[in-house]
């Protein structure tokens, strides 16, 4: 990935992003024109066509009130994943936008699909991923399954160098704490994982510098220590 990458521990679409939102489209590689964003809902796939349209909807309406030239395609599943149609009007944005949803169902849709693959162009020529909760999560290493509270894990892109990025950080409630624990304790010896706060992104390149935007905090752990930035604080990740 050239471009920018935007992590968001939560607030895809919401008024509370609009200065990160308003960044990316100034850094999106426009040069000058509207910027061109898609929206893609898939992570929200299996949750019925009145959570899909939510999204879709959303995405539209946050871009096109902050001047960008926006669609949002439903690619919801393997077959929408390899429509020829959405794959080439992915090949043709600035900015290709993840809502929240399930992690492994949006990996598992996107893997050596026709629209993963024009993403990855947008994204090497130097323009933008962003992705919220789900959307941020399938850029590290690997996911946790909650299921069996992250005592196992499916392997993700991996195109940030963190083994875990876990959105929501500062809502996990009581009861998910151990999550937490059980997928830190699997670092290994110079492995990093990634606490995104909820209204809150970071924005940076993969072995570069990443910036906080937003409301909270991130944090950056190690098996054995851990370091939070807030708004405006700049990081590396194992560097």
């Amino acid at each position: 990935m050239n471009g920018l990458i935007a992590l968001l521990g939560s607030g895809e679409y919401l008024p509370v992003m609009n200065d990160v939102d308003a960044y990316l489209l100034a850094n999106c590689g426009a040069n000058g024109r509207k910027p061109r964003v898609v929206c893609l809902p898939t992570a929200a796939g299996q949750e019925g066509d009145a959570s899909v349209g939510r999204w879709m909807k959303m995405g539209e309406e946050h871009f096109a009130a902050l001047g960008a030239e926006v669609q949002a395609l439903k690619v919801i599943d393997k077959e929408s994943a390899n429509d020829l149609n959405h794959a080439a009007a992915v090949e043709e944005a600035d900015l290709v936008y993840f809502s929240g949803g399930s992690p492994a169902y949006l990996y598992m849709t996107m893997k050596d699909s026709l629209v993963w693959q024009a993403a990855e162009k947008v994204w090497d020529r130097g323009g933008i991923y962003a992705g919220c909760s789900a959307g941020a999560m399938i850029l590290g290493r690997e996911v946790p399954d909650f299921r069996m509270l992250g005592s196992r894990t499916i392997p993700v892109f991996g195109f940030v160098p963190a083994a875990f990025i876990l959105p929501h950080f500062d809502a996990i409630p009581i009861f998910g704490k151990p999550l937490v624990s059980v997928t830190r304790n699997r670092l290994h010896e110079g492995e990093v994982m990634i606490g995104i706060d909820e209204d809150t992104a970071i924005i940076g390149r993969a072995d570069e510098e990443w910036t906080v935007m937003g409301s909270a905090r991130a944090h950056v752990f190690t098996k054995n220590d851990s370091k939070s930035y807030a708004a405006g604080e700049k990081f590396t990740l194992g560097k």
